[in-house]
C-alpha cells in the first residue's frame, strides 16, 4: 500500500507528500481579478500540501465567470499571484495555477462581454453576477479567429504565471467550463472541424501551453460524465481515451481526474493509457479523517500517483498534520463557500495548535 504521506515527485519536482489541494475558485480577488493578500494568506496557511493547484485563473477578460475571481492577463495579476507564491514558498509549499475560461459560464454584468462558447447555447440556469443570480445568456459562437485569439491567450496566461512565480499551469478542461464544453455533445454543434473531432481545441490548448512555457510545467484537468453546469457529453467512453491518446505523446506533468472512480473501467483504461503522473479527486460522501484516508488509499492502490482534494483542504489549513495523526477534521461552512468574500470561511478555520489553545483558554 502507497502511503499517501510519503515524499513524492512531480517529474523533476519534489513533493513533501502525495496530496494535491485542488482548485477551488472562492471569489476574494479584488474586482478586476488582482489577487488579494488574505488569498496570500490563505494559500500559505495550507502549504503543507505536497502540491497546491490555485483556484481557476481567466486568461482574458471574455472569460470571465463570476464576481471576483482571479484573473492572469494583466500587469496586475502578475504582481497579485507573485505575493501569493511568495507567500506559499516562503511557508514550503509548491503551485501551479488553473487557468480557466468560462465559455458560455459568464454575464455582461459580470465581464461587460457577451459569452463565447463553441455554439449559441445558453447555460439552462441562471448565473451569479454582481447584481445577484441573474439569466443566463446566450451565448456567441466562436469563429476562427475567435478560436485562434483563445488559444493565443491561454499559451500567454501560461507564460504570465511561470512569471508570476507558479512551478507550472493546469489547463481547465473540465466542470462545464469552455474547454469541457467543446468536448461535450449538446454544448458543441459546430458542424466545421471543432465540431467533427470535439477533442481538437481542447489538444490545441494543451499544445500552445506546453509550447510556450515547456510541457514538463503543464497539466490537464478533466471529469469524464461530469453533469455539472449542463454539461451532455453523449459518448463518454469514446470521447476520454481518444483525449488521452492525443494528449499522451506531448509530455505533460500530469493528468488530473475529477470524482475519479477507482471501480470504474473508463478510469482504468485510463490509467493503463498514460504513462505520465495522474492525480485523482475522489468523491467524498462524508468529511472525515477516516474518510478521507480510505479514498486516498483506495485511489493509490488503483494507480493515482498523487490524491487531490479540495473541501477537506478548504476547511483545514493543517489537513496533513492531521490526517498524519488520526486527528479529526473540522466541520465545512457551506454558506462561506462562495460569494461572501472576507475572512470568515475563509482564512479563519482553526489548525491543531489554535484549538489547543482556545480550549486552554476557556479552562
Amino acid at each position: 500500500m502507497t502511503n499517501f504521506l510519503e515524499p513524492a515527485a512531480l517529474g523533476r519536482l519534489p513533493l513533501a507528500n502525495r496530496l494535491v489541494m485542488a482548485p477551488m475558485t472562492r471569489n476574494r480577488a479584488a474586482a478586476d481579478g488582482t489577487p488579494t493578500d488574505l488569498m496570500a494568506e490563505y494559500y500559505a496557511q495550507r502549504a503543507g500540501a505536497g502540491l497546491i493547484i490555485a483556484e481557476a485563473a481567466t486568461p482574458n477578460a471574455i472569460g470571465r465567470t463570476y464576481p471576483d475571481i482571479a484573473a492572469i492577463h494583466t500587469p496586475e495579476h502578475v504582481a497579485g499571484w507573485r505575493r501569493v507564491t511568495d507567500a506559499v514558498r516562503e511557508a514550503g509549499g509548491r503551485m501551479f495555477l488553473q487557468i480557466q475560461h468560462g465559455g458560455r459560464i459568464g454575464h455582461p454584468a459580470t465581464s461587460g462581454h457577451t459569452p463565447l462558447a463553441p455554439s449559441p447555447v445558453p447555460l439552462p440556469d441562471t448565473i451569479f453576477t454582481p447584481d445577484g443570480h441573474r439569466p443566463a445568456v446566450v451565448p456567441k459562437e466562436m469563429t476562427a479567429d475567435d478560436i485562434r485569439a483563445t488559444v493565443a491567450d491561454f499559451a500567454a496566461a501560461a507564460r504570465r504565471a511561470v512569471e508570476a512565480g507558479f512551478e507550472g499551469v493546469e489547463v481547465h478542461s473540465a466542470n462545464g467550463y469552455l474547454l469541457h464544453q467543446f468536448l461535450a455533445a449538446n454544448t458543441n454543434r459546430r458542424t466545421d472541424a471543432y465540431g467533427e473531432d470535439r477533442t481538437r481545441f481542447t489538444v490545441e490548448v494543451v499544445e500552445a501551453v506546453a509550447a510556450a512555457i515547456g510541457p514538463e510545467r503543464v497539466g490537464v484537468r478533466l471529469s469524464p460524465g461530469l453533469t455539472v453546469n449542463g454539461i451532455e457529453e453523449g459518448d463518454t467512453e469514446r470521447l476520454y481515451p481518444a483525449l488521452v491518446a492525443a494528449l499522451r505523446p506531448l509530455g505533460l506533468a500530469y493528468l488530473h481526474l475529477v470524482h475519479a472512480d477507482p471501480g470504474a473501467p473508463l478510469f482504468r483504461r485510463i490509467r493503463a493509457s498514460w504513462p505520465g503522473t495522474l492525480i485523482a479527486n475522489p468523491v467524498l460522501t462524508e468529511l472525515t479523517t477516516e474518510a478521507v484516508d480510505s479514498a486516498a488509499h483506495r485511489l493509490l492502490d488503483a494507480g493515482a500517483d498523487l490524491v487531490a482534494l479540495g473541501r477537506p483542504f478548504l476547511a483545514n489549513p493543517d489537513l496533513v498534520t492531521r490526517l498524519r495523526l488520526g486527528a479529526p477534521l473540522n466541520e465545512i461552512r457551506d454558506r462561506y463557500l462562495m460569494y461572501v468574500g472576507g475572512a470568515t470561511g475563509y482564512t479563519d478555520y482553526p489548525a491543531l495548535g489554535d484549538q489547543e489553545s482556545s480550549a486552554s483558554m476557556v479552562a
